[in-house]
């Protein structure tokens, strides 16, 4: 794990996609995204995301909330998802505290503790759901040399 830093993010563009349930769907829900961007003629860029909307931590697999996203090239117009259940908004800068995880996606619990003990010390308040950004293709590196940058939003604490 890499040190805990806060960090400004980019505006960005992305196709999105809303996750329930067990966390095993998200290659699949990685391939209908990247298969519906290039669908669109979109061109994506940058790294795969996760949002976590509700905590993995406190909440049951089966009850998980997350999205997918796929950053997109250039400011595509924004749309509500359609039938297949994707759409494309605008994600606003944003601070965030950001450290790297290497090593296997279920061995993140303990990165993630020293990041909330990280805010805690430092005066900080989240602002927002934790996110993952993917760094690795499964397909081609090992579980132990996976580079996952957790992100964090974060405001001073009044």
């Amino acid at each position: 794990m890499s040190e805990p830093s806060i960090k400004q993010t980019d505006p960005q563009s992305v196709a999105f996609i809303a996750m329930r349930g067990p966390y095993a769907q998200t290659p699949e829900g990685y391939g209908r995204l990247y298969g519906w961007v290039a669908q669109q003629g979109l061109v994506p860029t940058g790294m795969p995301h996760a949002v976590y909307l509700t905590m993995p931590s406190e909440t049951p697999e089966d009850a998980a909330v997350w999205e997918l996203w796929a950053p997109v090239e250039g400011n595509p117009p924004e749309t509500e998802p359609d039938a297949t259940g994707i759409g494309v908004k605008r994600i606003t800068p944003m601070t965030v505290v950001s450290v790297m995880h290497r090593g296997p996606y279920e061995s993140v619990g303990p990165t993630y503790e020293s990041v909330w003990a990280w805010i805690g010390a430092r005066g900080y308040t989240v602002a927002g759901p934790p996110m993952e950004i993917y760094y690795s293709d499964p397909a081609k590196v090992p579980p132990e040399e996976y580079l996952t940058e957790i992100q964090i939003p974060v405001a001073p604490a009044a």
